[in-house]
């Protein structure tokens, strides 16, 4: 008999990835099921059928292999984005779904736990590291920017620095995203998501402006 978590596990898309894409979607996996703090390199190995040492030839260190989770995740929730910003739906509906996927779930959202701990522990990195947590950044702001763009091309938002806009919207979006995911008390979602709308309607109503 197959259990339920069997049947997820056998469907997993990482089943049928190579094998260092496979390690990366089963540490975001167990991320997602078992916390962060649960994430550790022979437990990983476990999960994969791996031995330590040959994790350790893939990744050199926890910390790179952490940046790497959070960058394969990056991809596919990239790859989502790309999709909802494709649509041949308003300017501002786009706007709205671009928030949605940035925003964590809630407490101990597994995305947003792993952003946390990989710039925490960037602190010690290198010049390299920090460079290739930017691009993740950038990837998201060019985006937005394109989208601003697009939107005051077609009357649908007032006129604005894109790229200004962009910037503070992200910070916004990134202090209500720590404090979601760290389950401060009083912040949920939808108050997020509030703030956000309003910042908005604020700013790029035409006339409003």
């Amino acid at each position: 008999m197959v259990t339920e978590t069997e049947g997820r596990r056998r469907r997993s898309p990482r089943r049928a990835a190579q094998p260092k894409e496979q390690v990366l979607a089963a540490a975001m996996e167990m991320i997602a099921e078992r916390g962060l703090d649960r994430l550790t390199m022979a437990a990983l190995g476990r999960e994969v059928g791996m031995s330590s040492g040959h994790l350790v030839y893939y990744f050199k260190t926890k910390d790179e292999l952490l940046l790497q989770t959070l960058q394969w995740s990056e991809e596919q929730l990239g790859a989502e984005r790309r999709a909802a910003l494709a649509r041949r739906i308003p300017a501002r509906e786009r706007l709205d779904a671009l928030v949605e996927l940035y925003l964590p779930h809630g407490h101990r959202d597994p995305h947003w736990a792993l952003w946390l701990e990989v710039w925490n522990r960037s602190q010690s990195g290198d010049d390299e590291v920090r460079s290739r947590q930017l691009e993740l950044e950038l990837s998201w702001h060019r985006d937005l920017v394109a989208l601003l763009v697009e939107g005051m091309a077609q009357g649908e938002f007032a006129p604005v620095d894109a790229d200004r806009f962009a910037t503070r919207t992200r910070a916004l979006l990134d202090g209500f995203g720590t404090h979601l995911v760290v389950g401060l008390p009083g912040v949920d979602r939808a108050l997020a998501l509030s703030h956000v709308r309003d910042h908005f309607d604020e700013s790029l109503t035409p006339g409003e402006g």
